[in-house]
């Protein structure tokens, strides 16, 4: 039988992994007699006893298996470090909170074997339960960089999702350091299919996203996938050099025909600073994809394992 592999990053999750695993096994049974089924834990960098119960999960079921980082790299390093592990036909992306419903992973796995497609992706069309100004600033990021970039993304699109070998075989071949997964499962391109479902709220635990991690998370999707805050620098640049020409025309004629006094100190003192915090706004789009160059020609690794099964 052709064989899943289930990805799953975990960070501080030792509250929601004994709820998570019964309820996928459930699901695994239901599909015995279609696919085997696999575990792919990544523990990236837990400060709880997260290690310690993928280790006992490890013990009562061989199809389990674990990565340990040696510290926190983030949700992308682990992801990336799943899939690269993951040996199966086909391989799904999920989190341990079970935000994501296992039981959606049934007529996923029924759609990518039927259909001509290589990848069942999911989208929350609601956002029930969440602070009203994150879910507006969610939604205000979809609608921004489908603007800027041809990268496309879905609003409301999730990690969860199942895709085919091949799929992921493109995916790992995308070695960028800045990583931003959403923008990547889409550029590989490959056909697929959108499942909607209503928000869900943690089964336990609290969320590891803050509305600000969140907000840095969007620029870096922003800048991963897309040059247009250059381009809106430069064309800043220039229309202020318009600007400040033809108020120079402006202020000569009115000095040399009408006599009237150059304005004052106050205004003076407003338009320098004006000025400034347009220059300062601009070098600082700069300065984030320079960032961004530095950290990538440092061919640093993106996550390093402390630790892991011993299953080959």
């Amino acid at each position: 039988m052709p064989l899943l592999s289930i990805v799953v990053p975990c960070y501080n999750e030792q509250e929601t992994l004994p709820f998570f695993f019964p309820a996928v096994s459930r699901v695994a049974e239901q599909l015995r007699t279609q696919v085997d089924f696999e575990w792919i834990f990544v523990n990236d960098g837990s400060k709880d006893d997260t290690l310690r119960v993928l280790k006992d999960l490890h013990a009562q079921d061989a199809r389990v298996h674990y990565l340990s980082f040696s510290r926190n790299f983030g949700k992308e390093a682990a992801m990336l470090a799943g899939l690269t592990k993951a040996r199966g036909d086909f391989v799904a992306v999920m989190d341990a909170d079970l935000q994501d419903p296992p039981q959606m992973l049934v007529e996923m796995y029924q759609s990518i074997t039927s259909e001509p497609i290589d990848c069942v992706a999911t989208r929350r069309v609601s956002r029930k339960g969440e602070p009203p100004i994150r879910s507006f600033f969610a939604r205000r990021f979809y609608a921004l960089i489908n603007r800027l970039s041809k990268t496309q993304i879905v609003d409301g699109a999730r990690d969860f999702r199942l895709m085919t070998r091949r799929m992921v075989d493109a995916i790992l071949q995308v070695k960028e350091y800045n990583r931003f997964s959403k923008g990547i499962f889409s550029w590989v391109g490959f056909q697929t299919k959108w499942l909607t479902y209503e928000n869900v709220q943690r089964v336990a635990g609290e969320t590891k996203w803050s509305f600000w991690k969140l907000l840095l998370y969007s620029f870096d999707g922003i800048v991963a996938f897309s040059t247009a805050p250059l381009a809106l620098a430069s064309i800043i640049g220039f229309l202020f050099c318009l600007i400040a020409f033809v108020m120079i025309c402006i202020i000569i004629a009115k000095t040399l025909i009408w006599g009237d006094p150059v304005a004052g100190y106050p205004s003076l003192v407003c338009i320098i600073f004006f000025i400034g915090g347009i220059q300062l706004f601009c070098i600082g789009i700069l300065g984030q994809y320079l960032s961004k160059t530095y950290l990538e020609t440092k061919k640093r690794p993106l996550y390093i394992i402390a630790e892991e099964d011993e299953t080959d």
